[in-house]
């Protein structure tokens, strides 16, 4: 059995860099091991918090119960025809390490999610999404251990319940099992989706378009306006892109003709949240050590020795200013503890 940490620092485990500590740690490396945990009476300690590499977390204050590290790792080719191959995938594998070892074996699908911090166990919990794509249209199956149970279940894809930002670990589930495995399909004849942001444009300065370059262009683009995570605290995109009716979007766009929108449906469209944030004034806003990224207003930045009280304050002041510029809920995508 693996040794559970008391007093346990999370600093190195949250990407804000908060010094904030849990009273039990417990990191889990195979699925072995977290069926064992499940079994023991360790499981039964509450609260009890599953984390990957920290980076979609803030915590307010010390975690008063049990977190759960499941660093499971391995990349396993379990099947290969001369269209598609897939592999299984331990939840403990770095995201980014994971989409470079596919583009590297020519596998297609996710150069699109190049450079996204976190780890692999955490992206079907988010359906994590960006330029144009989303990991559901990849992920075949999810296999996760029951903690009420200690049985291994392995979820299809539609049983996963994936939606914008959201899945069935996310709502339904959350904290009801323990993801060990992603089974994911990826393709070796490949569909670029370039259209979305400035793909084309960073793209214009390769000599041609696949997928290694994808992800170049896509890393360039990221490392332009994200601020790295080891040099500033901070956890990405902090709220997530609203979606609002149609009708809703017309009578902004009365007074902002130029507001961006993306249709999602025939009577819904998604907005920028980044957008609303800089039109409510908040783009490169500094408050003491805290504030909004210079570059890019979604994100809430750590400058030195902010607490999680002093992000999740202004998280709530940014969320006011939008709702009373434009009647609008801006949903946090960062869990708060």
């Amino acid at each position: 059995m693996c040794v559970i940490h008391k007093n346990y620092s999370l600093k190195k485990h949250n990407s804000f860099g908060l010094d904030v500590y849990s009273r039990y740690f417990i990191k889990l490396t195979d699925q072995q091991q977290v069926i064992d945990f499940i079994k023991s009476d360790l499981s039964n300690i509450r609260p009890l918090l599953i984390i990957g590499e920290g980076t979609n977390v803030l915590f307010c204050k010390d975690y008063s119960g049990l977190i759960v590290n499941p660093k499971i790792p391995g990349i396993e080719k379990i099947k290969e025809t001369s269209q598609y191959v897939n592999l299984r995938v331990g939840a403990g594998e770095n995201w980014d390490s994971f989409v470079n070892f596919c583009v590297e074996n020519n596998y297609g699908g996710i150069e699109n999610l190049s450079f996204i911090p976190g780890s692999a166990g955490a992206c079907p919990i988010q359906n994590i999404g960006a330029y144009g794509v989303e990991v559901r249209k990849v992920i075949e199956n999810v296999e996760a251990v029951d903690i009420e149970t200690s049985e291994i279940k392995i979820f299809s894809n539609e049983e996963c319940n994936f939606s914008y930002r959201n899945s069935i670990f996310k709502g339904k589930l959350k904290n009801r099992y323990i993801i060990t495995h992603i089974i994911f399909r990826l393709n070796k004849t490949h569909e670029f989706v370039t259209s979305y942001g400035s793909i084309e444009k960073e793209l214009d300065k390769f000599p041609e378009t696949n997928i290694l370059n994808i992800r170049s262009a896509i890393i360039n683009i990221r490392k332009n306006k994200l601020p790295d995570p080891t040099e500033i605290g901070n956890a990405g995109s902090f709220f997530t892109n609203p979606i609002v009716s149609m009708e809703q979007a017309n009578s902004i766009k009365q007074y902002y003709p130029k507001m961006p929108y993306f249709k999602v449906t025939k009577n819904e469209v998604k907005l920028s949240a980044a957008w609303l944030i800089e039109q409510s004034n908040w783009k490169g806003k500094r408050i003491g050590n805290v504030g909004t990224y210079k570059k890019h207003p979604l994100v809430l930045v750590n400058y030195g020795d902010a607490t999680g009280t002093d992000i999740y304050s202004l998280a709530k002041k940014i969320q006011k200013s939008v709702k009373n510029s434009f009647a609008i809920n801006l949903e946090m995508e960062v869990n708060v503890f």
